[in-house]
């Protein structure tokens, strides 16, 4: 095999493993949705970890687990590209640089849930779903200047949920997506609310990490599921909360949209290099 076929099979593969990790995304978030629809029925929360926890428990769970474990690391491996190698060919501009920033934390955030996906799937333990957030949160701001730390944290998340809630109402999604036609309204919509209700969460988690660098307490930080349930407790919080689970339904549709229809252009080999000379 040439060197040309070779690294053309590379690209391929990395292809379908970046359309397998949309798809395991948006299965995740389909399930925390389904948490959240019923009530988190069987004590679950709503959360990513929860959710496979709920895939674990069904028949052949530890296979199905298996295969969400290999599609997050694919779609771990992706971010990367998209971070590091400019894979989506972003503007050389502080937009661009804080657009593959984003990247670059989804990227650690879905290697810790692959990570969490291996070790259950081969049944090594470890990575419970408790107060992850917390915990690392704790040992942050510990550190030299914790607090302000916690509170970049608290901005990034911030800064996340705001593109989020942008990339929706702007429409700005669909120039990444490969469509040969408009996509249909109502899956057009599902897109859109979708992007907005996840970018409203990260704004809720954004602004415990905010007060838990104010505070200089790490308890006051928090999840998705914290998100949710402080949804819960406001006037409303019962139809609010049911509307965000809808929204990160929808989100979930729009993970399945984007592995069917989402431009993914793995760099080559020589692009990879000249964006990490070593």
């Amino acid at each position: 095999m040439t060197r040309q076929a070779a690294e053309r099979s590379a690209t391929e593969r990395l292809e379908w493993l970046a359309r397998a990790g949309y798809a395991a995304r948006g299965l995740v978030y389909v399930m925390v949705a389904g948490l959240v629809l019923l009530g988190s029925v069987g004590g679950g929360s709503p959360d990513s970890k929860s959710a496979l926890q709920l895939l674990l428990d069904q028949p052949f769970g530890r296979i199905w687990l298996g295969l969400v474990a290999v599609a997050l690391i694919g779609f771990v491996l992706w971010r990367l590209m998209q971070a590091v190698a400019n894979a989506d060919n972003h503007p050389e501009n502080a937009k661009g640089y804080v657009a593959r920033a984003g990247m670059l934390v989804s990227a650690i955030t879905y290697s810790g849930l692959a990570f969490y996906a291996v070790s259950h799937a081969l049944q090594m333990g470890g990575g419970g779903s408790g107060d992850g957030s917390r915990s690392w949160t704790a040992w942050l701001i510990r550190q030299p200047f914790g607090p302000y730390l916690v509170g970049i944290v608290g901005l990034c998340i911030l800064g996340a949920g705001l593109a989020l809630i942008f990339k929706g109402i702007g429409r700005r999604y669909r120039r990444f997506l490969s469509l040969d036609a408009h996509l249909h309204p109502a899956l057009d919509l599902a897109c859109v609310f979708g992007l907005v209700a996840k970018g409203v969460v990260f704004l809720i988690v954004a602004s415990f990490f905010l007060y838990a660098a104010f505070a200089v307490d790490p308890d006051q930080a928090g999840s998705t599921a914290d998100a949710l349930t402080w949804v819960r407790q406001l006037p409303f919080g019962a139809a609010l909360y049911i509307l965000l689970g809808l929204g990160l339904l929808s989100f979930g549709l729009y993970g399945f949209i984007e592995a069917r229809y989402r431009r993914v252009q793995p760099p080559s080999l020589q692009q990879a290099r000249q964006a990490m000379p070593i």
